[in-house]
């Protein structure tokens, strides 16, 4: 199986949001050890380094690349991508370059907790804690 896996599932773990950090984080352990093949969107680091760098040392902030490299292939962003987010149905245009990547990259499904928000699109969206039950259980 092949997931994108969305920045609010790394975010939620990286500041260990405490209702979403056990869902999340057994997602990416799943990926971690193979379970599972994942690929992060580019437009997820830098979103995720901004948001951090305000409470992180650069040092931190490496081990965090490091890990996000350890568990998932960064996938670039192509013009067709962008293209496909900019004149797509998705209301929010992150939302839409995510799933343009995950439609390109052949995932099975974008794991969020924004289920809702992919809802126009063509790949099934599943929470960290559906995912687990469903495939896992």
């Amino acid at each position: 199986m092949k997931i994108l896996i969305d920045t609010n599932v790394l975010l939620d773990v990286l500041f260990r949001r405490e209702k979403f950090f056990d869902h999340s984080r057994s997602v990416l352990l799943l990926c971690e050890i193979g379970l599972v093949e994942a690929v992060v969107s580019a437009m997820s680091v830098p979103n995720i380094i901004y948001i951090m760098r305000k409470e992180l040392a650069r040092e931190e902030i490496e081990k965090v690349l490091l890990t996000i490299g350890a568990i998932a292939a960064v996938e670039p962003l192509t013009f067709e991508d962008l293209r496909a987010a900019a004149l797509g149905d998705f209301a929010d245009f992150e939302d839409g370059v995510q799933h343009a990547c995950a439609l390109r990259c052949k995932v099975d499904c974008i794991v969020t907790r924004n289920v809702k928000d992919f809802a126009p699109g063509s790949i099934p969206a599943i929470s960290p804690q559906d995912f687990l039950e469903k495939f896992f259980r």
